[in-house]
């Protein structure tokens, strides 16, 4: 049975920094691929970082030079290091498995329950 729980979410001042965490089990993680979306109020569910097996990594223009995804495989963790956070950023944050090639979550994909990430202006 996979399971995917986050952790590390809170609320900070713009400017600030948090990481969240991802652990994962139940899959051979080290092949496997991970993202992070995130969904805001009212708004779309949107991916933020993905990273291969391998440590490639892409992110979505919006946090290019401010957010790091890395992984441990030893722990079967994903990270992700936020910094210079904005309010816009606020969000409930979503680790996933990503078994398509495309990097992209589907319905074959396992979620977790999410962490919400508040920015104060």
């Amino acid at each position: 049975q996979v399971h995917v729980v986050e952790s590390g979410g809170g609320m900070v001042q713009a400017g600030g920094s948090l990481r969240l965490s991802c652990a994962a089990s139940g899959i051979i993680f080290r092949f496997t691929s991970m993202g992070w979306y995130r969904q805001a109020p009212g708004k779309e569910r949107e991916l933020v970082a993905s990273i291969t097996g391998g440590s490639f990594s892409n992110y979505a223009d919006s946090v290019k030079g401010r957010f790091t995804i890395s992984r441990d495989n030893a722990k079967n963790t994903v990270y992700l290091q936020m910094n210079s956070l904005k309010p816009e950023d606020t969000a409930v944050y979503y680790c996933v498995t990503l078994s398509r090639s495309t990097l992209v979550a589907g319905r074959d994909d396992y979620w977790g329950q999410g962490t919400q990430v508040t920015v104060s202006s």
